[in-house]
């Protein structure tokens, strides 16, 4: 149970959009913020610090708030613990009834999960899994617009696993689906919380293998092959996507440059 005197970081959600002081997480008690120490809920910790997360609906002022995406920049450890919350945000609003028997569901403090006051189940926060993958043609790579970007950026290939599917087997049929080609040598890289509103990104390396680009217009506005000397309008540093884009052509990309 939080003390009204003591110190943590506050993550205050709404949506995805955080409250920050002096750009970055407030740092200070109940007490001195004037924030409610009775829906205060622990979720984890910064550098020794404990954070707290609280929806914005239980304070009565009106905070500034600031997106998610603002925050990639910020170190990985806040930013994750930023997901977090806005995650925990997320299940206490799309989970207020019962999936088993429709009762009212409350937040148990303990198990930070939704909890029926009927039949007691208890119901996680939901976590949706997908892939991203870079794909690799000799000094190439394959990126592409989403149909959702109007601003022409570019980034590579991602999408929700199917019920019964492999990650990998996800990664290849994703890409035949999307832009007509066949991959190999799928490799995993490494993994993000992407809490727009619930995702888990998994993200993978592939090598090219055979057809050519036929892309799916419902998904994407266009695809191609770019070297790193022709990169175009990619995905911000701090996402998974820009973190395999630049390992997939060796390089570190400068957006300031482009």
């Amino acid at each position: 149970m939080l003390k009204k005197d003591q110190k943590v970081n506050w993550c205050i959600v709404d949506g995805s959009a955080l409250h920050l002081h002096d750009k970055s997480l407030p740092y200070g008690s109940a007490q001195e913020l004037g924030f409610p120490v009775d829906h205060a809920v622990v979720i984890g910790q910064v550098d020794g610090i404990a954070c707290v997360w609280v929806n914005a609906s239980e304070i009565e002022a009106p905070l500034e708030m600031t997106s998610l995406r603002d925050m990639l920049s910020m170190p990985e450890a806040i930013f994750l613990i930023a997901s977090r919350a806005v995650q925990y945000g997320y299940m206490t609003s799309s989970q207020r009834f019962c999936s088993h028997c429709g009762g009212r569901n409350h937040l148990n403090h303990n198990q930070l999960a939704m909890q029926c006051n009927d039949c007691r189940t208890l119901h996680y926060p939901r976590i949706f899994p997908c892939i991203i993958v870079a794909i690799r043609r000799d000094n190439t790579i394959l990126l592409a617009q989403h149909a959702r970007h109007k601003s022409g950026m570019h980034t590579v290939i991602a999408g929700f696993v199917e019920a019964g599917e492999t990650l990998e087997q996800c990664v290849a049929r994703e890409v035949q689906e999307e832009t007509g080609i066949k991959v190999k040598n799928i490799h995993y890289f490494g993994s993000q919380p992407w809490a727009f509103p619930s995702s888990m990104m998994m993200a993978f390396v592939a090598e090219y293998d055979s057809g050519s680009i036929r892309v799916d217009d419902c998904e994407l506005s266009s695809a191609g092959w770019f070297s790193a000397d022709e990169v175009p309008a990619i995905a911000p540093k701090g996402t998974i996507a820009r973190a395999l884009i630049e390992h997939t052509l060796q390089c570190e990309i400068c957006d300031d440059e482009r």
